[in-house]
């Protein structure tokens, strides 16, 4: 973020120096499994897992960044794996609220965000990192449940607001 609060990203170029699948060097890789990718990236940039989630891939390629998300979205009737002993509307997902914080999976990443409006079949959330996604991806909707996230519903994504690149 710059001093006005306006969420930036820029991209790291990097070249593939090698490529692993468990304990065996792989010539070239296809899509499906896990595969490890050994890069020239400042070894400082993948410390702590912040570059879980990110997406890889050829300059030009890939799908744009967005910060902020309008996404199509259905609620579960009710949360899953909660026990309520007696009170089954305990278990019942609320409706959205305005400003409350949720958890948002979108591919293989995990970013929390705020809601900023919704209505019957459309919400849109400001994300608290940009994330690189394709308009129609789905997503997965979780919200704080006893200081755990639950899952409450899925959704679509719409359309977004592109983060500036510097």
């Amino acid at each position: 973020k710059d001093d006005d609060g306006i969420l930036y990203c820029r991209p790291i170029f990097s070249t593939i120096v090698s490529l692993f699948a468990e304990q065996n060097t792989l010539e070239f890789a296809i899509p499906g499994g896990l595969i490890g990718v050994g890069t020239d990236i400042d070894p400082v940039l993948c410390r702590a897992d912040r570059l879980v989630g990110q997406v890889l891939g050829a300059v030009d390629s890939l799908p744009p960044v967005f910060v902020e998300i309008e996404f199509s979205y259905y609620l579960l009737r009710r949360l899953l794996g909660l026990k309520t002993e007696g009170d089954r509307k305990a278990a019942r997902v609320a409706k959205f609220i305005v400003g409350e914080i949720l958890l948002v999976n979108i591919g293989s990443q995990s970013v929390g965000g705020r809601l900023l409006a919704f209505r019957a079949d459309l919400a849109k959330i400001g994300l608290t990192q940009p994330v690189c996604t394709d308009i129609g991806e789905r997503i997965a909707l979780s919200r704080r449940v006893d200081k755990h996230w639950r899952l409450i519903g899925w959704g679509q994504i719409q359309q977004g607001r592109r983060a500036c690149h510097r």
